[in-house]
């Protein structure tokens, strides 16, 4: 379901160079770039995702980049966002993940994951939106702490924070194509 967003979409020959390659980039891998048209609104909240979150965070070093590709896209899959699927699964294999791993991420605790990257995948599972009661239990602190610093599991908790904060604003907004699954269907489509 492609987006619909009620916001203004600011004109590709409207932004700066950095934001007309961001939005270059995502029509070559979408052939959508709502998400890119309706931020370039607010330039800096774009810069601050794109910089401060992913450069600074995301791929900080604290955690291993497997660790962080492979719970971004287990995120990515139970929320429903197309978008952020296809981007994640190229993220993911650049770095070194495989197609059959990917394709196991639904039963991640049967899959071909380190313990330590099924930990993570149980917290995630604990995060997604669409876990309404989830909660760190001293079991799941337990197996996190065996691979993970407390530190590290703070970080990984706040990077899929934010990864969960975008999603629910990318879908209330309305900025994404969704998977036909995806249960964030804005109420003006779900009748459609």
């Amino acid at each position: 379901m492609l987006p619909n967003t009620p916001l203004h979409r600011v004109p590709r020959d409207e932004m700066s160079p950095s934001l007309q390659a961001a939005h270059d980039a995502s029509m070559k891998m979408h052939n959508d770039a709502t998400f890119v048209e309706v931020l370039a609104n607010t330039p800096e909240m774009l810069e601050w995702y794109r910089k401060d979150f992913y450069e600074r965070v995301f791929y900080s070093g604290r955690l291993p980049r497997r660790m962080v590709e492979l719970v971004r896209l287990r995120l990515a899959n139970v929320h429903g966002c197309a978008l952020c699927n296809r981007t994640d699964r190229a993220a993911a294999a650049q770095a070194g993940i495989t197609e059959a791993e990917m394709d196991a991420l639904a039963d991640h605790a049967n899959g071909p994951f380190s313990p330590s990257e099924k930990a993570a995948l149980a917290l995630a599972d604990v995060m997604v939106l669409t876990n309404l009661k989830g909660a760190v239990t001293h079991e799941l602190h337990a197996k996190l702490k065996d691979h993970l610093t407390d530190a590290q599991m703070v970080e990984l908790g706040m990077i899929m924070a934010v990864l969960c904060g975008m999603a629910k604003f990318i879908f209330a907004y309305d900025l994404v194509e969704k998977e036909d699954y995806c249960p964030f269907v804005p109420a003006n489509q779900a009748a459609e």
